[in-house]
């Protein structure tokens, strides 16, 4: 048996001796065929399935990160006023941006159920807050306090996530599990949604009511406890025998030098700096400055919800169009720059004639805002669906392109965390400019211009870098997690500049 094959089930064979030992897993010594077993059968069968396993990830994060986003849709958190929620979504983001780079050491240490148990509790904490303000009205600071802690969280949330959703199914099973995760998650937007707005249909106030928030709480609470009843990943055996190991996250220390390896290898990810910035830029104009600014609260629960349900639609439908294997790569990627660029067009002139009929100083009173049933609402929530279209597919495509430029799990995992930093830092910056008030036009102008210089900053890259091929050309982090802890001293030899062949 090969080195290659035995070192997958994290088995090491010393060739001179013939003895077996432990590896680089956490499984334990042992041989070959005790860490390759059988399945289980009936019900502990079905309990440590990696798909059963995989839905209850997913409705941990339908609950958590989804939850949270159909009360971020309402704009403003569902209060009259926005800047409160717009002030905790910079904390948030901030600390988000922060400390991200130490949720890999914590998940190390304590694993991945209990880092993802850790990180649910903050969005429990965040939604009670908006509870707890529309109770006290002057407890806006603990609002801004809750979003500071779930920034913490989410970090380690989509740490222990990833970790997760990548470990559970083999090579082949990749895109389906992801395709599991990441449906049931974006339901979670969608349900919210529909609880808003069937709670709020015959509210005559401008804000969600406290039964909504509890609601919200409950099902959070809910998402909360899923950890608990999720299996060991220590016990849990993939569909084809092979025992499941985590993905060991480096240090802290190794993720800096890491990003900096992935730089340096592979400098034309610079490029995509300005898209990765501006793809959660546009939720704030979105949320707060059309959706809350302009609308009543049942109408913007309707909102809500179709901009979520478009969402699925558009992820769908750029996926579709990367996909398609009658076309070259590059075909593909050009052919995904050219959709967005007209997204982006579309979108902002259609946005431009709405916004100058407004300002922060003369938008109606919370009375007097457009109802389901004005006939301005037609017009304005067609345009909110595409808005919902041209995030998904921004995202979308976003993430293949820089899956486009590797192949290498490392470089990619290092690409993943520039796109959240740098995503992150620029969520941070623009709730904190709604918050103080900057004209609504800035905004949408600062949305648009933001968006272009996304375009235009990656279409060189998409000339220079993405081929037909895969390019191997390129330096490699060794995943052994002894090099990942070890002092910068120790593991930096090993990080080294392997040319080899490309390959069709």
């Amino acid at each position: 048996m090969s080195n290659a094959i035995e070192k997958r089930y994290g088995v090491e064979r010393d060739i001179g001796t013939g003895t077996e030992g432990s590896g680089n897993s956490d499984l334990g010594s042992g041989s070959i065929e005790q860490q390759y077993r059988p399945s289980r059968r009936g019900i502990k069968g079905f309990y440590y399935n990696p798909v059963v396993q995989v839905w209850l990830l997913g409705f941990v994060c339908f609950m958590c990160p989804g939850l949270f986003n159909a009360l971020n849709g309402l704009g403003g958190g569902g209060q009259l006023d926005p800047t409160t929620s717009a002030n905790a979504n910079s904390a948030l983001y901030s600390t988000f941006a922060f400390f991200a780079f130490f949720a890999g050491s914590i998940n190390n240490v304590l694993g991945s159920r209990l880092t993802l148990l850790l990180g649910s509790i903050g969005y429990a904490l965040y939604i009670a807050s908006y509870l707890v303000v529309n109770i006290h009205p002057h407890a806006e600071g603990f609002v801004i306090g809750a979003g500071a802690i779930l920034g913490i969280c989410a970090g380690m949330l989509w740490t222990a996530q990833g970790s997760l959703m990548l470990g559970y199914p083999t090579e082949q099973e990749k895109g389906k599990f992801i395709g599991i995760f990441w449906s049931v998650f974006n339901l979670g937007s969608v349900v919210g949604a529909s609880v808003s707005l069937g709670r709020n249909w015959h509210s005559t106030a401008n804000q969600v009511d406290n039964g909504t928030y509890i609601g919200f709480l409950i099902l959070t609470s809910m998402g909360v406890a899923i950890p608990f009843l999720m299996a060991d990943p220590n016990k849990m055996v993939r569909n084809d025998g092979s025992k499941v190991t985590a993905p060991r996250h480096p240090s802290w220390r190794t993720e800096f030098w890491g990003l900096w390896v992935a730089l340096k290898t592979d400098p034309y990810i610079v490029l995509l700096f300005p898209m990765f910035f501006a793809s959660n830029w546009f939720y704030t104009w979105q949320f707060n400055d059309f959706n809350a600014a302009l609308f009543n609260i049942r109408t913007r629960s309707l909102n809500n919800l179709v901009y979520w349900l478009a969402q699925i639609i558009g992820s769908v439908c750029m996926g579709f169009l990367l996909d398609q294997r009658g076309l070259s790569r590059r075909v593909r990627a050009f052919s995904g720059w050219c959709v967005l660029l007209v997204m982006v067009l579309v979108v902002h002139i259609w946005a431009f004639f709405y916004q100058k009929q407004y300002t922060r100083e003369t938008v109606e009173e919370p009375e007097a805002r457009i109802d389901i049933f004005d006939h301005a609402y037609i017009g304005r929530v067609l345009f909110y669906i595409v808005c919902g279209l041209l995030d998904a597919m921004w995202q979308t495509c976003a993430y293949w392109l820089m899956g486009a430029m590797s192949n290498d799990p490392g470089k990619l995992a290092h690409f993943t965390g520039f796109y959240k930093s740098i995503q992150s830092a620029g969520a941070a910056g623009v709730w904190r400019a709604d918050a103080v008030g900057i004209p609504y036009m800035n905004m949408f102008i600062s949305t648009w211009a933001l968006l272009l210089a996304g375009l235009l900053g990656s279409l060189p890259m998409i000339h220079m870098r993405v081929r037909d091929y895969t390019e191997m050309d390129e330096m490699r982090l060794e995943s052994n997690p002894t090099i990942h802890d070890a002092p910068e001293s120790e593991y930096r030899p090993n990080l080294k500049l392997e040319s080899r062949s490309q390959t069709r």
